[in-house]
């Protein structure tokens, strides 16, 4: 009978161990955060930053299979033959191409599986999306998702998941305002008590200033210059005040064919022609901001004083521009410790503890 007993106990032993193994080899679920944003898609996995890439995909252009995604995509922007096309599948923070977007987070997504398992996990999903989205837009979204293994799927407007990842308290009955400058819009709301307040949301940010650069090379210095070229402009010389006095940029060395001869130019932009060719955009941004405020009720408006205004985003990355937003609306400006991540960590932790934010959370 001991006999017996013995076998009976290593086997149940083993079997659970089997069982264990094969329970993690083919695991069912997997949480992700992600930040699906026009320039750059961010995903959080088990609390870490496991995915942080350009929103560029490459396709086939016969068969329109993916070839590359994310860094190596977008290497190969504006340098293709023409059988391959690559492509931004979000223009102004909403998806432009729906099925290079499903095939985007695809690619993303199996960035973070490779070699774990050989069946692809059930995916629970929080993204970050524009608060002035329209429901066909939020559809798209949650449709790419699901057509990207997504079974739950919840959404979160990015200026709250912004708060959220900054550690602003969004639960608490005190108002708090954020300025989230992407890559295609720029997202503004005013959060209390687990909601938005006011918002405003305008499809002015980072690709427009890259625009305003690409067309103001091309008008005054008679110089073709690339999306590309343009960005790495903004990111050397990029300001948006005339005068920094700390913390000036050199000069930038740009190179490109003349307009018109297609002779090779080299050309060195300084920081203040680069503030007025910009000049415009950003007022735009100030007025959008301005109009938030101005719906905001006053016992609200009175913590915004008090607390200041958070600038989240690449855009808040842009030399001065939290200066020339202070001295313009009377308001303090702070950049957010990490704000190219700030939305991107709002929906890990929205993710993490789906009760406590469930009422910001749409399914």
């Amino acid at each position: 009978m001991g006999y017996y007993s013995s076998i009976t106990f290593h086997f149940s032993f083993i079997t659970t161990h089997i069982m264990g193994f094969f329970s993690g080899l083919f695991s069912l679920t997997q949480d992700i955060a992600m930040d699906l944003g026009t320039a750059n898609t961010i995903i959080i996995s088990g609390g870490k930053i496991v995915v942080d890439e350009p929103s560029v995909v490459a396709l086939d252009r016969k068969t329109n299979k993916m070839i590359e995604v994310g860094k190596k995509a977008k290497m190969m922007h504006e340098k293709t033959n023409p059988n391959i096309r690559t492509c931004r599948p979000l223009k102004d923070g909403v998806i432009a191409d729906f099925n290079a977007c499903e095939q985007m987070m695809r690619g993303l997504i199996k960035k973070i599986n490779t070699g774990r398992s050989f069946m692809t996990p059930q995916l629970r999903m929080v993204i970050g999306v524009p608060s002035g989205s329209t429901e066909v837009e939020l559809r798209a979204v949650r449709d790419s998702a699901e057509h990207a293994n997504g079974r739950d799927v919840y959404l979160l407007f990015e200026p709250m998941a912004a708060a959220i990842g900054i550690g602003l308290d969004v639960t608490a009955p005190k108002g708090h305002m954020v300025v989230d400058i992407g890559g295609g819009s720029t997202e503004i709301a005013v959060i209390s008590l687990c909601g938005i307040v006011s918002n405003s949301s305008i499809r002015v940010a980072g690709d427009e200033l890259t625009d305003d650069i690409q067309e103001y090379m091309f008008r005054q210095h008679n110089v073709k210059v690339s999306e590309r070229m343009a960005e790495r402009i903004k990111i050397n010389v990029g300001s948006a005040l005339t005068e920094l006095n700390e913390n000036a940029p050199e000069e930038y060395v740009v190179r490109g064919p003349n307009r018109i001869t297609a002779l090779p130019m080299e050309i060195s932009v300084c920081y203040q022609e680069i503030a007025h060719c910009i000049d415009k955009s950003v007022a735009k941004i100030e007025t959008a901001i301005l109009n938030a405020l101005e719906k905001t009720p006053p016992e609200i408006y009175a913590d915004i004083v008090e607390n200041g205004i958070y600038l989240t985003g690449g855009g808040a990355l842009l030399r001065g521009l939290d200066k020339r937003l202070t001295d313009k609306i009377h308001i303090p400006f702070h950049i957010a410790e990490d704000p190219l991540h700030s939305v991107a960590k709002g929906t890990g932790i929205a993710l993490k503890h789906l009760d406590t934010y469930s009422a910001v959370l749409m399914r």
